[in-house]
């Protein structure tokens, strides 16, 4: 079920369109902003307040890759994995993440604190290998940066350095 405050952000939204179901990618955001993923429940939800099916909001959910449908960890890190980065050692840095985090791609640390995501493309070809962490891009990375990169996380999580 919606809160109030998700039913308000999602009304502020659709005052900017015509129809309701133009808000959709908003709304799933919106939930996800609170909760960091989007459940089923909050998927009829959203169908209900937007007066859309189900299926529709589940298919736009599925559709973009920044909408979480299961939950994650609280830093979600996404490798890409195109050509250039591919060319340029992306699968160094998905090796390291393996060791490191002892996770697979696509799977959340124990802990909760780390997700790792491959993604088709981040734009930034020019300076592969590229990632996009959080919301930020780090580019050129390697091994050292991963290292601190993960250190930085879990400092802010109050967590050991250790995986």
């Amino acid at each position: 079920m919606l809160s109030e405050e998700e039913k308000r952000e999602i009304m502020e939204e659709c005052t900017r369109y015509e129809k309701k179901s133009a808000v959709c990618i908003e709304a799933l955001r919106i939930v996800q902003r609170r909760h960091g993923w989007v459940s089923d429940d909050s998927i009829i939800s959203i169908a209900q307040f937007l007066q859309m099916s189900p299926a529709d909001v589940d298919g736009v959910a599925t559709f973009y890759n920044l909408i979480f449908r299961m939950p994650v960890g609280k830093n979600v890190i996404f490798v890409c994995d195109s050509v250039s980065c591919w060319l340029l050692g992306c699968d160094q840095i998905k090796n390291y993440l393996r060791s490191t985090l002892g996770i697979e791609m696509g799977q959340t640390t124990p802990d909760g604190l780390f997700t790792a995501l491959p993604i088709a493309c981040l734009g930034h070809c020019e300076s592969a290998p590229a990632l996009w962490v959080n919301g930020d891009p780090i580019l050129r990375t390697d091994e050292t940066m991963m290292n601190d990169l993960i250190q930085k996380c879990r400092e802010k999580a109050g967590g050991r350095l250790s995986a």
